[in-house]
């Protein structure tokens, strides 16, 4: 019999991918403090940030199923140095686009980092699964990523608050289009630090890391690509005019429900091929379907939720009567330590699966993001009661996404490793795009005159109702999670130890 090997079989992989995930924790954390500023910049209330962000997840979902499936087909690395050159460009655009429209484009083609986890993810397992305890190395390795993933977040909220509160520290004495022209004269030299990030990260990828030993070739499967896209087009669509035309017109729910109804076709179509896009059997196993619609639940919290909390903790308590009142580098501390928690819940979980079944490590983890949330209803009135349920949820986040992953590889068949992994992302990618709008109408004042303060800010019922989704959508995954089979995500080894012991 093999001995175990150690992650230090992998290790130089694994470095340079976490350098990587550096970067897209930099993405993801910096610009969060910034959301307010970047809204007046363009003359938007609050709740249309959610809708950029939207588009961007909706973007995302339908770019990870392509790239993840070609990663699979012509190598993991190749795709990634493509989707990080594209992640690049986007990111110089966000910086110098003169307007709403041009920057919701730009923003939207930056979600192409969101396929860096899964092809990394794939990449490892694909060196690793000739090894007996492949999938409890790629479990390590992944907690390693996310664990990169979160302090480069933390480096980045923090980085993203100080260096506003550096190039723009009179922000505060201007309102309106005053404001607004003030932030135009240095605003890009904020946002152009995370392109410069990507940039650097590019050649990272294209010096250091290796391709994907086992590659199936083939052709992509383009009508499934175009069938798949189309309806999470419409769907999404669909939710956009929601949020515009309201819950009362009949077009917003006519798309939304066509956009469901596109899915079947396609489900039949892919069914019917030798090589698919998405292997649709494997919704069909027992470990399988559960993590992706633990996938798409977790993504309405970890997703959904990034821009209200940031927009709830500038918020003014004093002109509102809620809210913090924070500054760019106070939200940033708050986002650090919610960040930081991710980091050690993503570093916990492949110690924790040494004691309990993953199965069960899963579930622990999606119950303690709902109860963190929750706990968000009653303490929300000062900075260290929204800190402590930030930390409750972010721990159980964080095991989560480097959970997910982890646990779809170990039940992909052969030469569907990225898609496998891809399909957790895009899962997750749907749930947040479906929360970010859904929570961008939660947060419109319709209470409040338009063109007053109070019509920039977002509702109290709003961030609650947004915290009650995203507590009552994990506490739902867990559930869901109960029917996995107990063996679940574990290597044969692993199995023989519990029986063993038993």
């Amino acid at each position: 019999m093999a001995s175990k090997v150690p992650l230090g079989a992998i290790a130089g992989v694994v470095g340079f991918l976490a350098m990587v995930e550096v970067t897209s924790g930099i993405l993801q954390g910096y610009y969060t403090p910034l959301l307010t500023d970047i809204a007046r910049l363009l003359g938007i209330e609050d709740g249309r940030v959610n809708l950029f962000e939207g588009v961007q997840l909706m973007v995302s979902a339908l770019v990870v199923p392509a790239l993840a499936k070609l990663g699979d087909m012509f190598g993991h690395r190749r795709i990634l140095l493509v989707s990080t050159a594209v992640t690049a460009i986007a990111s110089v655009a966000v910086a110098f686009a003169p307007s709403f429209p041009l920057f919701t484009i730009a923003w939207a083609l930056q979600g192409f980092y969101v396929v860096w986890l899964p092809l990394e993810v794939a990449l490892i397992f694909s060196r690793s699964r000739h090894l007996e305890n492949g999938a409890a190395l790629t479990r390590k390795a992944a907690g390693i990523l996310v664990a990169a993933l979160e302090v480069g977040a933390i480096v980045g909220a923090l980085a993203g608050g100080a260096i506003l509160d550096t190039v723009l520290p009179n922000a505060a004495d201007y309102s309106g289009v005053e404001l607004q022209q003030y932030l135009a004269g240095g605003m890009w030299i904020v946002l152009i630090v995370p392109a410069i990030c990507v940039i650097g990260c590019f050649f990272v990828i294209l010096f250091g890391v290796k391709e994907s030993p086992d590659l199936t070739g083939g052709r992509l499967d383009y009508w499934g690509l175009v069938l798949v896209s189309t309806a999470l087009l419409v769907f999404t669509a669909g939710l956009f005019l929601l949020r515009d035309l309201g819950l009362g017109h009949w077009l917003p729910w006519s798309a939304i429900v066509l956009g469901i109804l596109l899915f079947i076709p396609f489900v039949r179509y892919e069914l019917k091929q030798d090589d698919p896009l998405i292997d649709i059997r494997m919704f069909a196993q027992k470990s399988a379907w559960p993590v992706f619609v633990t996938a798409g639940l977790f993504g309405i919290a970890v997703l959904g939720a990034q821009a209200p909390l940031s927009t709830f903790a500038r918020t003014d308590p004093d002109l509102h009567g809620y809210g913090l009142g924070l500054r760019g580098f106070s939200v940033s501390l708050l986002i650090g330590f919610y960040v930081l928690s991710l980091a050690v819940g993503a570093l916990l979980f492949p110690l924790v699966t040494r004691v309990l079944a993953p199965r069960r490590a899963l579930m622990g983890a999606a119950i303690l993001v709902g109860l963190g949330y929750l706990a968000l209803i009653p303490f929300h009135d000062t900075f260290i009661q929204m800190v402590s349920c930030m930390i409750v949820a972010g721990i159980g986040s964080g095991a989560l996404v480097a959970a997910l992953p982890a646990a779809a590889a170990a039940v992909a068949p052969v030469g569907q490793t990225g898609v496998a992994t891809g399909l957790t992302n895009t899962t997750k990618t749907i749930g947040g795009a479906v929360a970010s709008c859904a929570f961008a109408l939660a947060l419109i004042n319709h209470a409040a005159p338009a063109g007053s303060a109070a019509s920039e800010v977002g509702p109290l019922s709003g961030y609650i109702t947004v915290w009650i989704v995203c507590g009552v959508g994990a506490l739902l995954a867990a559930a869901l999670l109960a029917v996995v089979p107990k063996e679940a995500f574990r290597d044969a080894r692993e199995i023989e130890v519990v029986a063993e012991v038993r």
